[in-house]
């Protein structure tokens, strides 16, 4: 029997529906604070659909879009859950509304126009350099791609995917030993 679009999921038909592990739902939670199953006795989580339009989107950008982890939740930040649920979807339409609208938004105002904070900050003008992925220095200049193996230095972008890395292995390693 078929559950009704509107019903909630236990994590193991998640899990079925999206292809992914259990234990990478769990790890999810952890990650993405946006992803809150309701939990019945027991800690039976119960995921709502849009908990599941989230996972699925969050799911597309990690392993479709090779995006990390901190990535998706830059993106979160920066776009909202609407954003992820419709790249999940596959809404091309929703997620260019989405962007305009937060273009939009970042229009700077007039001087006279500013909003005043309490430290009197005012941004001026705009990045030097646009936002792009990165995986170590793919689509860079040779100066900011890999490093040689000839060479004993790191670049800023490589050092900062190592130590993101290396935070996920030893969240790993926490959870692991919790289960021993």
């Amino acid at each position: 029997m078929d559950k009704s679009p509107d019903a909630f999921r236990t994590i193991s038909e998640v899990a079925e529906d999206l292809d992914l592990p259990q234990h990478v739902l769990r790890f999810w939670e952890t990650r993405f604070n946006q992803i809150k199953p309701m939990k019945r006795g027991g800690g039976r989580r119960y995921y709502r659909p849009q908990d599941v339009e989230l996972i699925k989107g969050i799911r597309h950008m990690l392993y479709d879009q090779g995006y990390t982890i901190k990535g998706v939740q830059k993106l979160l930040r920066e776009n909202g859950n609407h954003f992820l649920v419709a790249i999940g979807n596959g809404d091309m339409a929703a997620v260019e509304a989405i962007s305009q609208r937060r273009q939009a938004d970042a229009v700077p105002l007039t001087p006279g126009a500013q909003p005043r904070g309490a430290d009197d900050e005012m941004l001026v003008g705009q990045p030097k350099l646009k936002p792009s992925r990165r995986f170590f220095g793919l689509g860079k200049s040779d100066e900011e791609g890999p490093v040689q193996p000839d060479t004993s230095k790191l670049s800023r972008d490589n050092r900062a995917l190592l130590q993101e890395a290396l935070f996920d292995l030893l969240e790993c390693k926490r959870l692991l030993d919790q289960v021993r």
